[in-house]
């Protein structure tokens, strides 16, 4: 039977493009000089990723991969408004990280969330801005604009989904000590148990109870090797399952398995490997737990691993879980450090929904625009908020390309040409288009030229 855990998707996303506005002046009956009236287009819908508590992996990410928002409708007469797009709401298990891929490497770029709570959301390919009709450009010496704004095209791009376990303990250890044997024996959990090293390829993930009815979740991470904070193995992608639990139980094969290993040298080597990956790994709570103490000449081993671990100021504990035996003891100990810790933990830093914070570090993005030179005599302005002013305008009408200047001017993209050295005649690029500055000195100091660049948040005023 296939596996249904999947851990990392990378998915296409795009919202919906927004409607355009519409040119339109009143025309009736007795009312020769109707002034305008056109309705404004409606905005696209937009791609938002919600953390969901009944979900337990990506599976839905891994078939398909491209995800649209429906389109806003275009705005029409007697100041009629387009529709909005509807949002298109893609589910994802609560510890989800979202990133932004760089599209030509598909290398992460930077987090855009980090969705730790029920029902928290990011708005990952927002919608585009619904065309504005006539009606808003109407000022005291511009009576009659005979222009409305394209809709804007809705930006499409890769994200990461990653979802990083929220057990509350992992148990962790070298491959085939037996960590799959003891979730099944602690919870409900029926993972795949044979005797090769590497059988458990994903996590599982059981609920236990105590037998004081307190219960939490553990999970069952695929056995590490040495150099797996380096990648070697899968290392990476099983240590990362283990950065939000807030106990870990380290399980250790005190008969030393196939190969012979040594008890004491395997659990300082998973907690090299730990510390390697994550410093803060080194000082996350751990209960030391050896596993086969039911088998014979395995005394010595036993004394020397509690000894090691009592040296390192961990609790320890010998189990069997083929027979069961210290398990119940386990648990109970278990499930108090845990309450322990998920009380810590909410005193010091309650749960919050951060999708707020989420949204305006979006919006801070968008509004964002940086000046590069790319050329002695020609700069590069980018930014989402200053291409979507470009964009929608309509560059075969006079009125509009004028009013984008004067757009341009407001928001203090001239200023910020100037103050990075543009002259006048030099070409500005944004997108495709180019243009010609006039906001600047005549005789710049060529000497002085350097491979400048600037950026600002943009703030355009009001009509």
């Amino acid at each position: 039977m296939e596996n249904t855990f999947t851990d990392l998707s990378h998915i296409n996303v795009r919202g919906g493009d927004g409607g355009a506005g519409c040119m339109s002046f009143r025309r009736e009956a007795f009312v020769p000089k109707g002034g305008p009236d056109g309705g404004d287009g409606g905005r696209g819908g937009s791609v938002i990723v919600e953390a969901d508590p009944q979900l337990s992996s990506l599976i839905d990410y891994r078939y398909k991969h491209h995800f649209k928002a429906e389109r806003g409708t275009h705005g029409q007469g007697a100041r009629r408004h387009g529709r909005d797009g509807d949002d298109l709401v893609l589910r994802v298990p609560v510890g989800t990280v979202v990133r932004e891929l760089d599209p030509v490497t598909q290398t992460p770029v930077f987090d855009l969330a980090d969705l730790t709570s029920p029902g928290e959301r990011v708005v990952v390919a927002p919608g585009g801005a619904g065309g504005r009709g006539n009606i808003h450009f109407v000022t005291s010496v511009r009576r009659a604009p005979a222009f409305a704004e394209k809709g804007e095209p809705a930006r499409e791009h890769w994200i990461e989904l990653e979802m990083k376990l929220m057990a509350d303990a992992a148990l962790v250890g070298m491959p085939s000590v037996g960590k799959s044997s003891l979730i099944a024996r602690m919870s409900a959990a029926r993972p795949k148990i044979a005797d090769y090293p590497f059988t458990t390829l994903v996590p599982n993930l059981g609920v236990a109870r105590a037998a004081s009815g307190q219960s939490f979740v553990v999970a069952d991470v695929p056995g590490l090797i040495e150099g797996a904070s380096e990648g070697r193995g899968l290392g990476h992608q099983f240590l990362r399952h283990i950065e939000r639990t807030a106990l870990i139980l380290h399980v250790v094969d005190v008969t030393g398995g196939y190969e012979g290993r040594d008890a004491v040298e395997d659990y300082r080597t998973i907690n090299e490997e730990l510390a390697a990956y994550a410093s803060e790994l080194a000082e996350r709570p751990q209960i030391v737990v050896a596993n086969k103490c039911d088998l014979p000449e395995t005394e010595g081993a036993v004394a020397r691993l509690r000894e090691a671990a009592e040296a390192d100021g961990r609790e320890f504990f010998a189990v069997s879980a083929a027979t069961g035996l210290g398990l119940d003891a386990l648990v109970s100990r278990c499930a108090a450090e845990v309450s322990r810790l998920r009380a810590e933990a909410a005193a010091s830093a309650p749960v919050v929904d951060l999708s707020e914070r989420w949204e305006r570090e979006r919006e801070r993005r968008d509004r964002r625009i940086s000046v590069r030179r790319e050329e002695r005599h020609a700069w590069r302005v980018s930014g989402s908020q200053i291409e979507r002013m470009v964009i929608q305008t309509d560059w075969e009408n006079d009125e509009a390309v004028a009013y984008l200047q004067h757009r341009f001017e407001r928001c203090g993209l001239d200023d910020a040409l100037a103050k990075a050295g543009a002259v006048n005649g030099d070409e500005v690029r944004i997108l495709e288009l180019a243009f010609t500055f006039e906001g600047g000195d005549d005789a710049p100091d060529y000497d002085e030229l350097v491979e400048d660049e600037a950026s600002f948040d943009v703030e355009e005023g009001e009509e």
